[in-house]
Formats: C-alpha cells, structure tokens, sequence
C-alpha cells in the first residue's frame, strides 16, 4: 500500500453511492481513527478537531473523514436506503478501502456514534483485533425522541414533513422552508450551550444544514426514531471507551451519556460542561483531547497484549 497524506477521494459502497473522503496523516501510521459526523451535518463538521489532533500528532496517526450518503459531497441514493443501518454498512466501505489493514478507532457524533454503534454489531469480529477503541460524542443509543428536542422526532408534523418529501420531492420551495421549520430551531437551540460561541461555530454548523438536501433531512427521521442498539453495547466493552456530552445538551440530553456508560462500565465519562450538542465546534480542544486518551489507552492495550504474547510463546 502506497503512502498517502493529506488529500480528498472517493468511495464506493456496495450499492454503488459515492461517498467523499478526506484523509489526514500517513496511510502507514500504525493507528488510524476514523471520524463519523451527525444527521444533517457533514465531515467538514470535524475539522477544528482535526487541527488540535493534527498539532499533537504530525503524520504519527492516519485520520479520516468522510460524509454520509446525502450528506456533504457525497452522493445521493434511494430514500429507502436512508437508515443506520445502511450507514453502518456504508462504513465498513468506507475502512475496507482506506484501512484494509492494521487497527482503528472509531469516534462518532451524534448520528454518526450511532452508526459506530451500529458498524460494531454488523463487525463482532472486528472488536479488539482491528477495531480497537470506540468514542460516541453526543449520541446515545435508544430513546432519542422520549425527551427534549428529541422528541420533535415523534411530532406530527415530522410525519407529516416525511409524507410531503416522500411523496412529492420536487416541491423544493415547500419542502425546504417546512425543513427549516423543524430541522432549523432544533440547530439553533441544541446546537450550542450556555457559553457564548463565535458566529464562525454558528454559521459552519447553519451551512451544512442549509447544504442537505429535504430527501435526507426527512429520509433518516425515522430511523433516528426507532434506532435502538442498547442490547449490542456491552459488546464494546472489550475496547477502550470513552463517551462524551455537553452538559447543556438538549438533543441528546447527559442521561443517554450515563446510560450507554451504564453498559459499559469501564468507559470514560465525560461531561463538557455548559455545551451543547455540537460540542465538536463548540469545544474542539476538550473533544481532541478525549480522543487523544482514547487513543493512548488503545496503544498501551495493544503493546501489552503484544509482550504478553510475546511472554507466552
């Protein structure tokens, strides 16, 4: 395998959509962390993070990013396909193609921690071989629409907004200003925390929502609704954890932090406080560092079970 830094390319899932990707540090790094962004957010959503994790490491660790089916500059695909689920297959392209060897970390946000989750059910095999650390950042793993702006997600008119995109997808003008009716006020007040953040966090995060498309705001609803991975957690405890949430988060409110944790008693707890949901913008320093000890512990894993084997033979 060549050695690649920095640059943009494409991968193909099973299905034919395209999914763009960006990709930082040396393909011959010894770890690779894969990044996973949220519902009507895109890779670009992980940069501030990337920047703080590309001053402490170089070329020493591979990361990648990439956008979702729908989302960002990925390509489109039948509404039908708009699950987690799929997005959990899409991901195993995406690490068959720019990781086909060697260990990774996955660290997800929000939609994109659930289609960790999600990936690690699909990939039992992966877990503590190549798959060797897990973050969720602001996600949780059921229960989604039972509280806070969550619970938009069980209101009448999502179904309705759902019909309406399903049924009719050329109506744009319709479309899009009943898309920002729900999608916008959901950004806005779950988006950042009781601190005051700069109008750059503010209109990167307004950008990517006014960039995706009614099909995919509306095709994922019901899957965010439904999503419940709550029985396969406890298999994530064979690797180093850690799960993170602003305190001031009111999409993913901190008690489905504390019970992903409940599952995985080992993980670490972190609690970023006075932050909102998109705390990866809000509060990039904090979220890097979470997943620089993540990392570290992942490492210190492996060159244990490494001299222990050693030892053994």
């Amino acid at each position: 395998m060549s050695e690649r830094h920095c640059g943009r390319s494409t991968v193909v899932t099973d299905d034919g959509t395209a999914l763009a990707v960006w990709e930082s540090g040396s393909r011959n790094a010894s770890m690779t962390v894969v990044f996973v962004h949220g519902h009507c957010l895109a890779k670009e959503s992980w940069f501030d993070v990337r920047g703080e994790l590309e001053a402490q490491w170089g070329e020493n660790v591979h990361m990648v990013f990439y956008d979702h089916r729908g989302h960002g500059a990925s390509g489109s695909a039948d509404a039908s396909t708009y699950t987690i689920s799929q997005l959990g297959r899409d991901l195993g392209a995406v690490i068959r193609t720019t990781v086909p060897t060697g260990r990774y970390v996955l660290v997800g946000h929000s939609m994109g921690g659930m289609t960790a989750m999600a990936y690690a059910r699909q990939h039992l095999g992966e877990l503590g071989e190549r798959l060797v650390g897990v973050g969720l950042v602001a996600t949780a793993a059921s229960g989604i629409a039972e509280e806070g702006l969550g619970a938009y997600l069980a209101h009448p008119l999502v179904s309705m907004f759902r019909s309406a995109v399903r049924h009719a997808p050329g109506v744009m003008g319709t479309s899009k200003r009943m898309s920002r009716g729900i999608c916008a006020p959901i950004v806005r007040a779950a988006g950042c925390g009781s601190r005051r953040v700069s109008q750059r966090v503010v209109a990167l995060a307004s950008a990517m929502l006014n960039d995706t498309a009614v099909e995919t705001m509306a095709g994922f609803l019901e899957s965010l609704h439904d999503f419940d991975e709550s029985a396969s957690l406890s298999a994530l405890a064979v690797v180093p954890t850690f799960v993170l949430c602003g305190s001031d988060d009111i999409m993913t409110p901190m008690r489905h932090s504390r019970a992903i944790a409940e599952h995985l008693p080992a993980a670490r707890l972190v609690t970023v406080e006075r932050a909102g949901h998109m705390v990866i913008l809000e509060r990039a320093a904090e979220v890097a560092e979470a997943v620089t000890t993540l990392v570290d512990r992942a490492a210190a894993d492996i060159d244990t079970g490494t001299r222990a084997l050693e030892v053994a033979l």
